[in-house]
Formats: C-alpha cells, structure tokens, sequence
C-alpha cells in the first residue's frame, strides 16, 4: 500500500478515536481543575511514569492539530511546577509541530507544488532568505494558529533543523507564561483570565521583538558595511543616476516629480541603448525592410508592375532621422525642465555617499546604477582580426553587405537578419543551439524559420562558429554543423550573440559590489546592492534587458531609495512582456508551454488560428496563432504566445488581464471592433468557452426547449418529408 495513504489512514484513524473518546472534552479547563488531585497523587507515586506519559500525549496532540493543546501546557504547570513543566511542555510541544510540518510536508507538498508551483516559488525565494525570520515571529504572535503555521510551512523548503530550532525557541516564551499560570491553576476559574486582553496585548508586543531585532541587525550590518567610510552630516543630492537609458532617465524623472534632488549623469548619449543604438533604429530598419517586401509582393494585392531598388544609405539616413527625431525626447533640455540636474561626463563612485564627475565630487544620500550593457564578443579565434559589426556600430554603414553573417539566434540576431536580407543581403544566420529564437516554444521558432527560409535566408541550427581566417583576400568563417567543417566566406559580420552588463570602470571594483553569475550588479528584492543605499536597475541588474523592465524597476529604486525608511516595495516581476519583432512578430507574456512543463505546473492549452480571421484574410496577414495557457479547469491566464501580424500590440490585453486578474470569460464578452487584428484575443477567449461548455445543463436545456414546443421534434426545413402547401 502507498506509504502516503497508510500515514493518512493512521492520522484519521487518531483523530477517530480522539472523537470517539471525547478526548477534546478532557482537555479543558473544568476537566483539568476535577482532575488535578486525582493527577497530583498519581505523580507522586511514578513522577517518571506520568512524566513519560503526560509527554506522549502532548506529542500526539500536537502532531494532530487536536485542539486543547493549550489546556495541557496549563496542566503541565499545575502538575509539574514552572521548571519541570516548561521542559515538557516545550520539548513535547516542538516535537509535535515538528511531526506535523513533517506529515505536511511529505503528504501535501507534491500535491499542492503541482497546483501552485508559480506561487510556490515566489514563497520559497523569500523563506530561503529570511524564513527563520517569518518562522520566529509568527511563533511569538498568539494570532497565528500554531497548528496552520506547522502544515504551511511543511510546504515550503525550510529545512526541518531550522524549523525545530526556531519553533523551540519562538515557542519558549508564550509556553513559559503558560505553564506559569498553570502554577496558579487553583486560583483560575475560566479561560479567559489566561487569554485576557491585557495578556493578549504583551504577546503582540512581544511579536513585535523579533521586528525589532531584525532593524537592529540591519542597523549592525549597515554599520558594518560602511565601515571605514566617512558619511556626510549633509547632501548635495537625494539622488545621483549614474547612466541615461531607460532605467536611469525613469528614475530621475521620479525623483524630480516628487522634489528631490537628482542628478543623473551621462557619459555619451541621453536615451542610452535603446534610442541610439538598439530598438529605434532596427525597428526604422526593420519598417524600410517590411516596405520594400510588400513591394516585392505586390502582386498578391492586385498590384501589378511594381518594383523598387534599395538606396541604403538613404534608409540608413532615415534611420537617424528616426534617432534625432525622439532624441528631445530624452534630451538634457527636457530633463532639465523637468528639474534634473542632467551633467554629461563620467561619473565615478568614490564612496557610498560621493559620486566624482567632471572633476567635481558630489554628496548624495542615494546612488543609483544605470549603466545598461553591451554587446557581448565572444573569444572565437581570429574575431579580433574581422572588421565585425555589432548592435553598437552596424548603423554606422552607408553599403548594404552583399553577402552578410549574423551570428545569433535571439531577438537582436533574427531582427537583423530578416531585415538585410529584404533589404538585398544574402544573409547566413549561424545559431549553436537546435533552434534560433530559443526562449520561444519550438513551433514558435519553427514558423519564424519557415518564414525566414522563404524569404531566402540560410538559417544554420546546430552551427557553431569556431574560428575565421582569409582566403583569397577574404573574410571566411570557420563552422561545424553536424560533425562536418564548413567556410562561409562574407562582406561584413554582425555578432548578435548576447549583452553584458556595464559593470567595471566606474568605482562598483573598489567598493566590493558584488555580481552575479552572468556580469550583472548582485541586489535584493528591493533592488539594493551591497551598499543599502546604492541601487541598480536596467540591463546592469537584470533579470531582464528590456527597456520596459529597466523604466519598471527604475519606479522602485526611486521609491525606495526616497522613502524606503517608511516602506519598501519588491520589485514585481510577475507579468513581463515582450515582442521580437520580426515578421511574423512574436510576442510573449507569463509562461509557455516549454516554462510550465520545465516548472511543473499545470495548464491548460486554447489555440487559435490567425488564418481563420476576417481582417488578417482581408490584410493578406493571416498566418500566426494565439496560444493561451490557463490554469485547468478555470479561465485564469498563465501566459500567451502570440504569432502573427502585430502581435506586440496584441498582447497587451493579456498583460492587463494577467496583472489584473481578469479571465477568458471576461474577455468574451468584451466588445472588440469588427473587422480588426484584436478580435482575434475574443475569439481564443471563445475556444476556451467552447471546450469548457457545461455539457450536462446543455442536455437538460434541450429538453426544455423540446418541452416547451409540445414535445416535437425539430426537422431541417429543406427536409425530404416536408411539403410545401
């Protein structure tokens, strides 16, 4: 037999016989007070017996969540005396809550990490860092039901050492106040002499201690940290922003918005990565690209005899034009309005509390790292020697490449690739790994391939470049696909293989920060590094780099940082969207399949066909899906995957139904325009309607209908047996 369904059938069993022999009604105080002579001479005669005895049951009470477990820490007292009954009450008590966490653990932790997996794991993060904390001081507070707190935390992965430890030792001082007033049971004639309002007072404030404790130890360690620092008794700044991207320029705007001051500095260009070099200037790429495909496909519209040549340097000018057109809107000028101290130089962090720039050393309470990353360069033999291009440079050519390398797979590498080779490229992709867009569920990567291969790129799976060398006067590119050796000789190279985080040249060294893994500054949950009072936020903290993420963390660095002393906010990273935008566009929010089979957690799939919509038919776009991944059973959304036409823009009523709970069934019955792309979002939300139909009711309402007809039967009007009079 299951050894799960044995340890349940004995607990049942337990709990059985405790009802069968009223033991609940032996554990209250009229009881114990009947029967404290008859206990008190039974002690005498065997104190080792009825010790052994008394801790026994206490054990098994406590295992079993029986209710009167307070009534026997009151007995102990009476029986034993203050020192005596404290051991029992205490040890038996621990072992108890200890055998329940246990039985939580092994009987309902599979069971609910299937249903809750995602949850769980937001719980588990934060019990592995301060659970003993959490664990302590919900011992201490009498609100929390001792019995709840045991089988709640068997679901988490708190070690079971530390949970007896801080349970003998969180439950010492209520058990202590019980056992001494068990001294005194004679002079108690009801329950709520015990759990009077003035006592119930000093347990929260003794809950309140470990609170306490912990400011102080944050205090010490904050101490510690700092020491040998010299702190300023004032400040120039509440804020000083080292990096001008997205994530800096939010939080300067914030800081700003509120009054404080803020200096935000930049060493090259306001906007960062993403206005110069990163997404403005591929998506203007990107739309020439689009523009000069649907030319080249006219025909399929109707439109006959159009052609048109690609003048690069005049789409590589608008790509600029592009730039400088949104620059006011990150520019000095702006921020400067706005009431930022904006200082174009580089800064350098002396201390905690100085940032240096420009020969100039600014005091700021408040430090916040927003340097963003770079493109990475990985060591392949003879790179150094290619004139390779990257995200960062590429925009300086004035020549389309006539045969042109991407390496990588990712957003940034299929991005680029599509759009050369519309442009006029012949384009190799090279990608190590099985699939190119690797984050994506393999039908997902397996439609854009088919797509880029109709457009005639050379996408290369399973390739991996291993060196370079010139033949001839040319660039060759030294790869192995399968076991074989390949050379790919090529104009120009584009290394789209990944970003590193901007971390080194500007004081985070001399302080010690520390990083992680993967180059990114380490910090907490509040977005803390080392230094309390130091920050990080956009692609040089991570977990991810998009500009949208570094504008969302820079809300709780500015927040933080400004009023953290009043109340801290973890940064939420719970609904992150994001687009590649190639054609198709795919988009992503929540989980895939490929997550949720990784994670465990169950889910539910509806999918719907773009190719079945009216406006992408009528658009000549009707090629893609929407996946939604649901919880079983109810219309709550885990993620969606969208492929098709617009599928940025698409996502976003997923993203506002994720963050703020809405379900299918609500978004069936909103009304979307006709004909447009967004019906597409109604009509999955009608799949999953459809799947979900309440089959039994259906049945009986067709009954009903039959009924109320006279019991007829319906016949087709075009039916054989039917004559028209």
């Amino acid at each position: 037999m299951n050894k799960k369904l044995i340890l349940i059938l004995g607990a049942v069993i337990c709990l059985v016989l405790a009802s069968i022999f009223d033991v609940g009604s032996l554990l209250t105080l009229e009881s114990i007070k009947a029967q404290q002579a008859k206990i008190d001479a039974m002690y005498q005669a065997d104190p080792l017996l009825i010790a052994g005895s008394f801790f026994l049951v206490y054990v098994v009470v406590a295992a079993l969540s029986i209710p009167g477990a307070v009534f026997l820490t009151l007995l102990a007292g009476a029986i034993f005396g203050l020192g005596v009954g404290l051991l029992i009450a205490s040890f038996a008590s621990t072992i108890g809550a200890t055998l329940a966490f246990l039985v939580s653990r092994y009987v309902l932790r599979s069971t609910v990490e299937e249903k809750f997996g995602d949850k769980l794991q937001t719980i588990n993060k934060s019990v592995e860092k301060e659970g003993a904390f959490y664990l302590f001081t919900m011992r201490l507070v009498p609100i929390f039901p001792f019995f709840l707190i045991n089988l709640v935390m068997g679901l988490t992965k708190i070690k079971t050492g530390v949970f007896y430890i801080v349970s003998q030792v969180g439950m010492l001082l209520g058990t202590a106040v019980f056992v001494n007033a068990g001294t005194q049971l004679a002079s108690i004639e009801a329950v709520n002499e015990i759990l009077s309002p003035k006592l119930i007072a000093s347990f929260a404030l003794l809950g309140i201690f470990p609170i306490v404790a912990k400011k102080i130890i944050d205090f010490i360690k904050a101490k510690k940290v700092y020491e040998g620092y010299d702190k300023p008794e004032q400040f120039d700044r509440d804020i000083v922003v080292l990096g001008a991207g997205s994530g800096g320029l939010v939080t300067a705007y914030i800081g700003a918005a509120v009054k404080a001051e803020v200096s935000l500095i930049e060493k090259h260009r306001m906007g960062g990565d993403c206005l110069n070099t990163g997404c403005v200037p591929s998506k203007a790429l990107i739309k020439s690209a689009k523009l000069k495909h649907s030319i080249d496909n006219a025909e399929k519209y109707g439109v006959v005899n159009a052609s048109a040549d690609v003048d690069f340097k005049a789409a590589m000018e608008r790509v600029h034009g592009v730039i400088k057109k949104i620059e006011p809107h990150d520019s000095p000028e702006r921020y400067r309005d706005l009431g930022v101290d904006v200082i174009e130089g580089e800064g350098h962090i002396v201390d905690p509390w100085r940032v240096s720039v420009n020969g100039d050393t600014l005091t700021t309470r408040n430090i916040v790292v927003a340097t963003g990353a770079r493109p990475f360069v990985p060591p392949i033999p003879g790179l150094s020697e290619v004139d390779y291009l990257t995200s960062d440079n590429l925009w300086e050519l004035d020549t389309l490449p006539p045969k042109l390398v991407v390496l990588g797979g990712g957003p940034i590498g299929c991005e680029l690739s599509q759009a050369f080779r519309r442009l006029g490229s012949e384009v190799y992709q090279v990608e190590m790994a099985p699939a190119i867009m690797g984050r994506e569920d393999p039908e997902v990567a397996d439609m854009v391939k088919f797509k880029f291969e109709a457009d005639g790129i050379h996408v290369m799976v399973n390739t991996k470049a291993v060196g370079f060398k010139k033949v001839d006067g040319r660039d060759v590119l030294i790869a192995e696909q399968d076991g074989n050796t390949l050379d790919i000789d090529f104009d120009k190279i584009i290394v789209a293989v990944g970003r590193r985080a901007r971390v080194e040249g500007f004081g985070l060294e001399e302080l010690g920060i520390g990083t992680n893994p993967n180059g990114t500054i380490a910090h907490n949950d509040y977005l803390q590094t080392d230094f309390p009072n130091i920050y990080a936020v956009g692609d040089v903290a991570g977990p991810y780099q998009f500009t949208h993420t570094a504008a969302h963390q820079a809300w709780y660095a500015a927040v933080n940082s400004l009023f953290g002393s009043l109340r801290k906010f973890r940064a939420d990273y719970r609904v992150i969207p994001w687009a590649t935008f190639t054609d198709p566009e795919v988009a992503r929010v929540g989980l895939n399949e490929t997550d949720a089979k990784e994670k465990k957690i169950p889910y539910e799939v509806t999918r719907y066909g773009i190719d079945d919509l009216d406006r992408a038919i009528a658009d000549g776009s009707d090629f893609g899906f929407i996946k939604v991944l649901t919880v079983p059973g109810k219309d709550k959304v885990l993620g969606v995957t969208i492929v098709g036409e617009h599928a940025g823009d698409l996502i976003s009523e997923y993203v506002l139904a994720m963050k703020h709970g809405i379900g299918l069934n609500k978004i069936l019955g909103t009304i979307h325009i006709y004909p447009t792309l967004a019906e597409s979002n109604k009509y999955v939300a009608g799949e999953w309607k459809r799947a979900h139909q309440p089959e039994l009711v259906l049945k009986w309402l067709k009954k009903f209908h039959t009924w109320r007809r006279g019991g007829k039967e319906a016949k087709p009007v075009g039916d054989a047996t039917q004559t028209n009079a």
